[in-house]
């Protein structure tokens, strides 16, 4: 039996309702459970836009957006010091207690197995930075991002315990600039600038609770904003962050294209180097090909590596609601060895 995961969003109402199908399909074959990333938070780091924007110290740039609808922010001049710019109430912590009001008592009620963690998603300060602020601006708001981001997560530590609370970074943007399609300001060792970013983020997770990754290609209309070659970009990622960071990584997350069953595409996974009791779940779950293209896919990964547990490749938060009992069913049959 393969362990499930699942990535964040779902196109459902309410935490609640996550909770309930999620538990009903899945039950114990999931470790953690997302609250699904309800209302305004549906489409990953796209509500973040808005909060940058109530903070005095950035603007709208004058430039046309490129990879996203939206255009970029940019500092005003004068701008003050990283250390001083201010952020508004990123909205995560806020989010995240009132959802696990609703998951501590469905846990109460039975209705969520007793074991199961609930699963808070954070981006990563460079993908917000990478999608809405212009290279010349992104250094300072990383840092004050992430000091904000910090106190979101404080606020969560706070009011969820430990024992309870599995924490999943989440690197999008990451991957736009190691395929060139996004302008970068991270100098020639990008890969090392990213590995090194992740890990800090990691080592802001207490021990006691559990810190993931989930490493992303993005999903915009059910796309890819580029089809990988293969997983070579992922893996030197995932070997980076598991060599820096100081505590324990519980488990990284990949994507895997729908049209991908080649062994091709899996072959650097042969080079994966995460320390001892790091999951790996590979996404490979897709609604495209039904239940065969996903034994396909889970068949091509497991000539190269056989112990992973499965995912879909990103959130399914703009599927239509109507699919998801038809999507969980398939991993529970694909989760059968």
């Amino acid at each position: 039996m393969r362990n499930v995961h699942l990535v964040g969003s779902a196109p459902f109402a309410t935490a609640e309702e996550m909770f309930r199908v999620a538990a009903r399909h899945l039950g114990s074959r999931l470790k953690r459970l997302p609250d699904g990333e309800v209302g305004e938070r549906d489409s990953w780091i796209k509500w973040q836009h808005a909060r940058i924007g109530r903070s005095p110290q950035f603007r709208l740039a004058k430039v046309d957006p490129i990879y996203v609808p939206v255009p970029p922010y940019e500092l005003v001049e004068g701008a003050t010091p990283a250390e001083e710019i201010e952020l508004p109430d990123l909205g995560y912590a806020k989010a995240a207690i009132e959802s696990f009001g609703t998951f501590r008592e469905l846990t109460e009620e039975g209705v969520v197995p007793p074991d199961t963690r609930f699963q808070v998603g954070l981006p990563t300060p460079l993908s917000v930075a990478g999608a809405y602020v212009v290279p010349a601006s992104r250094d300072r708001f990383e840092t004050a991002y992430a000091r904000a981001l910090g106190g979101e997560l404080e606020r969560i530590l706070a009011s969820v315990p430990a024992a309870k609370l599995a924490v999943q970074w989440e690197a999008a943007v990451e991957f736009a600039l190691l395929e060139g399609l996004f302008p970068s300001h991270l100098g020639d060792d990008m890969a090392g600038g990213i590995a090194d970013r992740l890990a800090g983020l990691v080592d802001l997770v207490p021990a006691g609770v559990e810190a993931g990754i989930h490493l992303c290609y993005g999903d915009s209309g059910h796309k890819h904003f580029c089809e990988p070659a293969d997983t070579r970009h992922l893996v030197d990622v995932a070997n980076g962050v598991s060599a820096r960071a100081r505590r324990s990584i519980d488990w990284i997350h990949m994507p895997v294209p729908k049209e991908r069953d080649d062994e091709a595409f899996f072959a650097p996974l042969a080079d994966l180097r995460l320390k001892p009791g790091c999951e790996l779940y590979l996404g490979l779950v897709h609604m495209t090909g039904g239940i065969a293209g996903t034994r396909r896919r889970i068949a091509a990964a497991a000539r190269v590596v056989d112990d992973f547990g499965i995912a879909t490749e990103c959130g399914f938060g703009r599927r239509p609601p109507d699919t998801i009992p038809d999507l969980f069913r398939q991993h529970v049959e694909a989760a059968e060895r």
